[in-house]
């Protein structure tokens, strides 16, 4: 390890042991904002892709739709929001909600669609309703590939939500601003940065132990 490389760790340790309070506030805020924009975003996409996939002449709008909402760049998504919305974190939890429909959507469809027919019928044969064919049957088959668009969703919204530093909505991007606004700023960078990186990577991890457990396949070997 070189000088500079020394004196980059050194700056970035005395940051934290001067600013440790505050950079865990906003890691703190940075992840409920996050939370918030996946969760409003699952309780709507979850029913969503479950109804397309019982009205198959429609889910090709619904997903185009929702991938046209992707195309569009997260930078410009927050300004128009921020024309309706004003300043703040309601604009960055709308734009989570937006861009964390697609993952959900198409995974719960594509989830749905790969439960065996021939199980759907014998659940049928006894006497189930579809509501309780739904609950007892589809939705734990499908659950893992549900969890699996849930968690590519909240990885991609905690990067998004860096950016709403930009619009006043605090969390760890307003550290990293911070830095590139400094005269020496890389380890006021990192001390932003890496937090955001190990969220994202602490919450996969997570949501991956949540996925195989929910899963009945893999809960039963």
């Amino acid at each position: 390890m070189d000088l500079q490389q020394m004196n980059l760790l050194e700056q970035f340790i005395y940051y934290f042991r001067e600013n440790g309070s505050y950079v865990f506030a906003q890691f703190l805020r940075h992840f409920l904002i996050s939370i918030y924009g996946v969760l409003f975003a699952a309780i709507v996409a979850v029913p969503l892709g479950i109804w397309i996939s019982r009205h198959h002449k429609i889910a090709d709008w619904i997903i185009r739709i929702a991938n046209i909402i992707q195309t569009v760049p997260s930078l410009a998504m927050i300004s128009i929001l921020m024309i309706g919305l004003g300043l703040g974190v309601n604009v960055v939890i709308v734009t989570v909600f937006l861009y964390s429909l697609l993952p959900i959507v198409k995974n719960t469809y594509t989830g749905m669609n790969q439960v065996d027919k021939n199980i759907l019928d014998v659940g049928k044969g006894m006497g189930m309703t579809s509501w309780q064919r739904l609950y007892m049957i589809e939705l734990p088959l499908s659950v893992s590939v549900i969890m699996a668009g849930i968690r590519n969703a909240l990885v991609v919204a905690i990067g998004i939500t860096a950016i709403g530093a930009f619009v006043g909505a605090g969390g760890l991007g307003d550290i990293i601003i911070r830095g590139t606004n400094a005269t020496d700023g890389a380890s006021i960078i990192l001390a932003g940065a890496l937090p955001t990186a190990l969220m994202a990577i602490i919450t996969d991890w997570v949501l991956g132990i949540v996925e195989r457990k929910l899963d009945p396949a893999k809960t039963s070997q």
